[in-house]
């Protein structure tokens, strides 16, 4: 499966990043063997719609599901209406490679609304 998980760096052992949106990077990870693309998130910096922005990034990725902390209405909105799952629960404390870890173990519950802000 291709996860995208919210990063604040760009390799495995980075810290995992709280908010979609706002992530600093997403990681784009085969569960299967742990290989990944990193994209920058561009979208960070504009003022509203870093969201949706965001998620039209990653939907282009082909990721199938979305690992982060907390995820706004309009980024939830444009994922879900692709079908993609939403996964929250991410600590600042793990890394990716953790966060996908545990992922792979059922840890995280999948999102069924949003969590966030607005962005």
């Amino acid at each position: 499966m291709k996860l995208c998980v919210t990063s604040t760096g760009r390799d495995l052992d980075s810290k995992v990043d709280f908010h979609f949106g706002r992530a600093t990077y997403f990681l784009i990870v085969n569960t299967d063997t742990m290989d990944f693309e990193v994209v920058e998130n561009i979208a960070q910096i504009t003022g509203r719609g870093a969201g949706v922005s965001a998620a039209q990034m990653i939907l282009d990725k082909g990721a199938a599901a979305a690992l982060t902390g907390t995820i706004g209405p309009n980024a939830f909105d444009a994922l879900r209406f692709a079908h993609m799952e939403i996964f929250e629960g991410l600590s600042g404390s793990d890394t990716v490679r953790e966060a996908v870890e545990k992922f792979k173990k059922g840890a995280y519950r999948e999102s069924l609304e949003p969590s966030g802000g607005t962005g």
